[in-house]
């Protein structure tokens, strides 16, 4: 038997269970069970939960077979649990190292409490930390065991589920259990608290308690926020039957009370709207279980006076003269903003009173940077299979003259982008629109991406400066507040997304538009875009895609090209590609000029480049995992993997060589890189198993026809049934491997 069980209840937190279920694993302590129930979530937590399951038999997952609720399913937890002591945690928290030690050492010394509470600190999407008010607290009981009849001040300690763990026989002789609804561990702590003879308490930070931006059950207002009042209607129902606990009726009124004006004060728990209703049910609920001889706490005291009364008028006044002196000193704060961006924001606010183009979709892509990516394959699409939708594209000046024919456009910044994005129903992006873009009620704002995250993204960049580059973490989150769906590729994707970019928007799950090609493309298709590059018939084309350094700036190839082409031979065509975010390179012209490489930075089409690839050499570019689609080899050449590492912060080991982590083979100098070729390694049998076991990993989602679901989807208002595992399309290599650095044909062993 297990000294612990956690139960750890699942829903919509594919982002954060990992690092939950991690922190429970890798704990010193190993004496425990994890019981991970799936509350049916419809995302990939239960696909998570039975990963960790194959590889750790301490995970015992269940799948609920209807969304229940976290309350019934941490009961379904307990009903599969063996362990002495039950740890219930959220799938979103996580325990600090030595948590598990720390507590097995209190439990030895105080001989078994039947309950031990701990202290838990706040984390929140801005990585600042919080500590609880409770420590003091926790810390003044010492060693001591004990009732709350005897210590009443511990009725105080915050009300949660995961700060505390139970004695299993304990717990369930009593019957305890979580009830329906939301504020569900609030009944359950005081119950359970009321009834434990012996507590006991320690001051160690063990929770991590995770405050999301958005996701949370009590997080979007709503009707069930108004079962609060029944919770607590429960509690004092069962102090009714225990007159013994009669002295600790005020401490609990006030506590029950308090609760209720916080959710009151929030827009997050009670709309505004439902202010009033939820003013009276509390007033209500106030005069039928006031105890005899309360006396209102002195902190607030006004808002239990305006309750007592059932004046929600009296609660209004008050309230808004707080907040008319806290906003006069938050105007004298204020400065104003220059004159041509207040005649600019002028204009974008008597646009945006005309009615919304139900027509009209505004589209963009790398920043204004033309027709392309993502955006680029929807637009095409809709064009088809929606075609009274007006597509115009926002681009920067510099970028008209690569307009393809025919495309409308309107230039960032101007009065035609500001007309267009006030009125247009549909905004398509790869990145963000600017800071001062509304979202209009009625409007669709669509986030597409353009890769699959290795580094670290949104929030998670505050943790690497150099990543940052000076990034405004409010204005990101003002952005991604505009958004109504967010494309993602593969579960890896969706699991990233939900958790660096925190709002309400709905992931679609449908893959890349702009991979569809690589489904559609013909070997015809394949043949003229070889030649249109130039590589010579028969030859084996090399595309080298590096990605961008944040520690450096400027194009510094990690490779001496003109050697690695020398070497790899007449028969080998080096493509080069630069990040976009770098200046045309006079190197790689030079070396152009000589026959060397061919430099492909200014390529329009990336997906191109790929398709006339036999193979890719890159380093961290998110273009494996679209390259990874062909099926062709992946070679990694990461010289600097340990600064980049540290510097921009990664999701994942590449370099481990763990399937489903690498794509196939690596090197760390250029010699490693040409022996690679030179022994047939890149494209060898373990090469091969590694691509597909990354293949498996990202390419779930894409099958040629994810533009055809996005516009079916937001445009024409259709539902869309996902196949379940599209398989990637093969595409096979050119007729000759790469050439020897002395001519010699390279094969593999």
């Amino acid at each position: 038997m297990p000294r612990f069980t956690i139960v750890i209840a699942a829903y919509r937190v594919q982002g954060y269970l990992s690092a939950c279920l991690d922190s429970v694993l890798t704990q010193s302590y190993p004496d425990l069970e994890v019981v991970a129930v799936d509350d049916r979530s419809p995302d990939h937590c239960g696909a998570i939960i039975d990963a960790y399951a194959a590889r750790d038999s301490r995970v015992v997952p269940v799948h609920q077979p209807v969304n229940s609720g976290p309350g019934q399913a941490r009961n379904a937890g307990v009903e599969r649990a063996g362990g002495d002591y039950l740890l219930f945690l959220d799938g979103d928290d996580t325990l600090a190292p030595g948590t598990l030690q720390g507590l097995a050492d209190r439990l030895a010394l105080c001989r078994d409490p039947e309950i031990l509470y701990f202290n838990h600190v706040r984390t929140y999407w801005s990585e600042r930390r919080a500590p609880s008010l409770f420590g003091e607290l926790l810390a003044s009981a010492g060693t001591d065991v004990f009732s709350v009849v005897e210590r009443p001040e511990f009725l105080r300690l915050f009300a949660m589920s995961s700060n505390r763990v139970y004695r299993r026989d304990f717990y369930t002789r009593h019957g305890f259990a979580f009830s329906e609804g939301i504020y569900e561990d609030a009944l359950l702590s005081y119950k359970t608290m009321l009834t434990a003879r012996r507590i006991a308490c320690v001051d160690l930070v063990g929770l991590e308690y995770r405050q999301r931006r958005v996701g949370a059950s009590t997080g979007s207002p709503g009707e069930k926020h108004f079962i609060i009042f029944q919770q607590y209607t429960r509690l004092f129902d069962f102090l009714d039957d225990r007159p013994h606990l009669d002295p600790l009726r005020p401490l609990l009124f006030e506590r029950a009370v308090s609760h209720f004006l916080f959710c009151l004060d929030r827009t997050s728990r009670v709309a505004t709207a439902d202010r009033p209703r939820f003013f009276a049910q509390a007033a209500e609920w106030y005069r039928a279980h006031l105890p005899a001889g309360f006396t209102p706490p002195v902190e607030g005291r006004w808002r239990f006076e305006a309750l007592a009364a059932g004046s929600f008028l009296r609660y209004r006044e008050h309230e808004l003269a707080v907040r008319a002196a806290a906003g006069a000193r938050k105007l004298r704060r204020t400065v104003r903003p220059p004159l041509a961006a207040r005649a600019k924001q002028g204009l974008y606010r008597l646009h945006r009173r005309r009615p919304v183009d139900p027509q009209l979709a505004v589209y963009s892509a790398y920043w204004g940077r033309g027709v392309l990516c993502n955006p680029g394959a929807i637009y095409h699409k809709a064009r088809e299979l929606a075609p009274e939708i007006h597509g115009v594209w926002a681009v920067k000046k510099s970028e008209v003259e690569t307009l393809p024919e025919g495309v409308d456009y309107v230039v960032t910044g101007t009065r035609d982008f500001y007309r267009a994005v006030a009125r247009a129903k549909y905004l398509i992006n790869n990145v963000n629109f600017p800071n001062e873009v509304v979202k209009r009620p009625g409007t669709v704002h669509l986030q597409t991406f353009h890769g699959t995250p290795l580094k670290c993204m949104g929030l998670d960049q505050q943790r690497y400066p150099a990543a940052a580059g000076g990034m405004s973490f409010g204005n990101l989150l003002k952005r991604i507040d505009r958004w109504d769906f967010a494309l993602s590729s593969n579960p890896h994707s969706s699991q990233i997304w939900e958790r660096v970019y925190p709002a309400a928007y709905r992931l679609l799950e449908y893959g890349y538009p702009r991979n569809d090609v690589f489904f559609t493309a013909t070997e015809e298709d394949i043949r003229r875009i070889r030649e249109e590059l130039g590589i010579p018939a028969g030859n084996t084309a090399l595309l080298y895609a590096p990605t961008l350094r944040d520690y450096q700036k400027g194009f510094t190839p990690r490779l001496d090209l003109e050697r690695l082409s020398r070497e790899l031979g007449p028969e080998t065509t080096l493509l080069v590609r630069a990040h976009y975010s770098y200046r045309p390179q006079d190197d790689l012209a030079r070396l152009q000029e000589a026959g060397l490489v061919i430099d492909v930075s200014r390529h329009r089409s990336v997906e191109e480049l790929c398709l006339a690839a036999d193979a890719l050499i890159t380093d961290y570019s998110s273009m494996m995992f679209d390259y990874a689609l062909l099926d062709r080899p992946v070679v990694i050449y990461a010289d600097d993997w340990d600064i980049y590492r540290s510097s921009r912060g990664v999701y994942f080991d590449l370099l481990s060589g763990s399937p489903g982590e690498t794509p196939g083979a690596v090197a760390r100098t250029e010699r490693e890189l040409v022996e690679v070729f030179r022994e047939g390694r890149w494209r060898d049998a373990d090469a091969t198993a590694l691509r597909t076991a990354f293949r498996a990993r990202f390419c779930r989602f894409d099958d040629g026809h994810a533009a055809e679901r996005v516009v079916r989807a937001l445009m024409l208002g259709q539902d869309i049934e996902l196949p379940l595992a599209p398989t990637p399309q093969t595409r096979p290599l050119a007729d000759s491997a790469p050439a020897g650095p002395r001519g010699g044909v390279l094969t593999a062993e």
